[in-house]
């Protein structure tokens, strides 16, 4: 057998300080906000296939003339197969954007008879209801979501998301921790822990977070509104 080259481990050890240092300064950045938060949120009482979320849903005049087609592409799915749990939430989806959150609702809800446990109906009908500020419905949602996919994110940013709405901010805070702790450095994250500062009218640090998520993403849209708000006020 032909030897082979033996590894560097001096070079190994490096190269795995210098990716262990990355992921500690994500975490650090998040573990300040969530401080941070959490000490103002204290001093207040002393005297909230999944789709993802909030900034995805902010598309282009471009993107709007294919909506109608691909809403006519779901229907047509659906006729092939309409009891595919799937298909119906792409029906949806669809009828979402095309700002139709009557039938969005009916389909997202045919799914979930289709199929109790399927995780993108309860999330993307939350999302409907958050839109629609039935923001008890949304957290409802929501929950059923974690509970049936207790590991993926978005279940846990979309409460995030409707707590928030609702200025229950420590709430909204516990959620976006867990979502955090899932996906790391996640810029719809970062970007509703800004809002929550903001709401809460610590603008100084909305900034500070909103330039964080741009550091992640420099065209996140949400985040460039997010400075043209604060810069305003």
């Amino acid at each position: 057998m032909e030897a082979q080259e033996p590894i560097n481990k001096s070079q190994e050890k490096q190269n795995e300080q210098r990716v262990n240092k990355k992921k500690q300064s994500k975490n650090d950045k998040f573990n300040w906000w969530q401080s941070l938060l959490i000490l103002t949120i204290t001093l207040v009482i002393s005297v909230g296939t999944g789709y993802f979320v909030s900034n995805k849903y902010l598309w282009s005049e471009y993107d709007k003339g294919q909506f109608q087609q691909q809403l006519d592409s779901a229907k047509a799915a659906v006729d092939t197969k309409p009891n595919d749990p799937k298909i119906r939430v792409n029906l949806g989806y669809a009828y979402f954007l095309n700002d139709n959150n009557e039938e969005a609702i009916k389909q997202y809800k045919f799914a979930i008879d289709l199929d109790k446990n399927y995780f993108d109906a309860y999330f993307n009908l939350g999302l409907v209801y958050n839109k629609e500020n039935r923001l008890n419905d949304s957290i409802k949602m929501a929950q059923k979501a974690t509970e049936i996919s207790p590991k993926d994110y978005k279940g846990f940013l979309l409460k995030g998301m409707s707590y928030r709405k609702l200025k229950m901010y420590k709430e909204a805070i516990e959620a976006l921790n867990e979502a955090n702790r899932l996906m790391p450095a996640n810029t719809d994250i970062i970007y509703e822990v800004g809002r929550v500062a903001e709401d809460k009218g610590d603008k100084k640090n909305a900034e500070q977070i909103y330039k964080d998520a741009l550091n992640y993403d420099p065209l996140y849209k949400p985040a460039l509104e997010g400075l043209e708000r604060v810069a305003k006020n």
